[in-house]
């Protein structure tokens, strides 16, 4: 089946737009509830990257201005950046109040009516083991954003997966809350022979909370 040719004209142009001359290019971050965001594939030409003299650190950060935030962002490196992976016995700190959910449950009932005698120490302590096995914590990595985000590396969260967070087994954490970031991102539109260049600012999103889910 052939396309009318205003229709695949109209394609063309939407796809240009898009991408600016380069590509296979995904400018932002694309907006999804998979998180934390997948890698962007950018185009291999290094003469699409910035140059030595657009990666001046003061110009950047007036540029930027108060969007930079050093708790998620690095111009350098940093020493944690190659940290593997969480262990999966690793012990995290349950952190927060007891959930609101938690404190609601009638532990002297049991389903079918049957009724079950429970002391407040016993409630309070079967209640803080509960809530140790369903929590759910933010594991953070810093990760390489590559030369064409301006800081290059982001901390970025990730709900811990590696067992479930439900008893009986099922359930995983999953996110539920994100913040957003701001970089910057190098982006080029025109073609390889004439081409312009800028920083321009995109919001990346963080995961800031995760939550046992089915």
């Amino acid at each position: 089946m052939k396309l009318p040719q205003s229709l695949l004209l109209c394609s063309c142009l939407a796809l240009l737009r898009q991408g600016g001359g380069q590509p296979y290019l995904r400018l932002r971050p694309s907006p999804s509830d998979n998180l934390p965001v997948k890698d962007i594939i950018e185009h291999p030409d290094p003469d699409y990257d910035p140059k030595e003299q657009d990666l001046d650190e003061r110009t950047l950060r007036k540029k930027l201005g108060s969007h930079f935030d050093p708790s998620f962002m690095a111009v350098v490196a940093p020493a944690q950046l190659n940290l593997s992976s969480p262990d999966p016995l690793h012990r995290f700190k349950v952190s927060g109040p007891l959930p609101g959910e938690l404190k609601k449950l009638d532990l002297g009932e049991a389903p079918y009516g049957a009724r079950i005698k429970m002391g407040k120490k016993a409630r309070r302590k079967f209640l803080q083991w509960l809530w140790a096995y369903t929590y759910c914590p933010v594991v953070y990595a810093w990760k390489d954003l590559g030369l064409r985000f301006w800081p290059r590396y982001i901390k970025e969260g990730h709900c811990f997966t590696e067992k479930s967070c439900s008893f009986p087994e099922g359930m995983y954490c999953k996110p539920v809350k994100s913040v957003t970031k701001t970089f910057l991102r190098w982006h080029c539109q025109g073609w390889s022979t004439q081409k312009y260049c800028t920083w321009i600012p995109v919001q990346y999103p963080v995961i800031s909370e995760c939550k046992c889910s089915c």
